[in-house]
């Protein structure tokens, strides 16, 4: 097989595990050529010029040639100013780096996917309230990768949704109409409405939000559990509501 080389290709780490004695494997998200894995020789070794930039959330430039599945990282270089998240912001961050390395196919292009994170990762870092930055970037996410949700339409009637109406959201589907009142999918019209229109700046509205998109999520993920969740969820137990 040929090999291809790419140059100065705008990425951003999203993994990396050790490989070999000094080497390791990137799992990284680029502009134009998708998910891929790069074999990085030499990168843990104490003298390796790229020890200090080969970390997630720095926006990086790099180039590799790739001959198969698995391409070899050529070059790397900062591609903007360093960003530095803690805390909760950090967490989330990984949060979003775990659904993209879930969600994503490799090899696949996706631009739109590549801004949707840089954005995402540029507010993480700006924004007091992280949890309506992931709220929009999980149902950006969805809708990029062709699992919007609806969230105007009764999919049973196939009516707009009434405001003072009841409605269980079936993953698979979307809203149906129902009497009853109770469940971790039910929501009423007024609710669902305003969550299409990301109207979170209300914080009814953004734990309905959180409860509808954990269980789609979790429908799309075969019920995998990220770690970065249960990292969260164990925060709560110890320190309170985080996410």
């Amino acid at each position: 097989m040929t090999a291809r080389r790419v140059q100065n290709q705008p990425t951003w780490l999203l993994h990396h595990r050790p490989f070999q004695d000094s080497s390791r494997i990137l799992d990284v998200l680029s502009r134009d050529h998708g998910r891929l894995s790069l074999v990085a020789r030499g990168s843990r070794s104490a003298k390796s010029r790229l020890k200090g930039i080969l970390r997630p959330f720095l926006p990086l430039q790099m180039s590799w040639v790739i001959r198969s599945d698995l391409g070899t990282l050529t070059g790397a270089e900062m591609n903007g100013a360093p960003i530095s998240l803690a805390g909760d912001a950090l967490l989330s961050a990984y949060y979003v780096n775990e659904l993209l390395l879930n969600l994503l196919h490799r090899h696949d292009p996706q631009p739109e996917i590549f801004a949707a994170y840089h954005a995402t990762i540029i507010e993480l870092n700006t924004q007091d309230s992280v949890v309506p930055v992931l709220r929009r970037f999980e149902m950006e996410l969805l809708r990029l990768l062709g699992y919007a949700l609806n969230l105007d339409h009764d999919t049973q009637s196939g009516e707009m949704l009434d405001s003072a109406g009841v409605y269980e959201y079936r993953t698979e589907r979307g809203p149906v109409r129902v009497e009853n009142r109770e469940g971790p999918m039910i929501f009423t019209g007024a609710e669902l409405i305003a969550i299409g229109r990301e109207e979170f700046s209300d914080e009814a509205v953004l734990k309905c939000a959180g409860r509808l998109l954990k269980q789609v999520i979790a429908w799309h993920l075969d019920g995998k559990e990220l770690k970065s969740r249960k990292v969260l969820r164990e925060l709560r137990k110890s320190t309170g509501p985080r996410k």
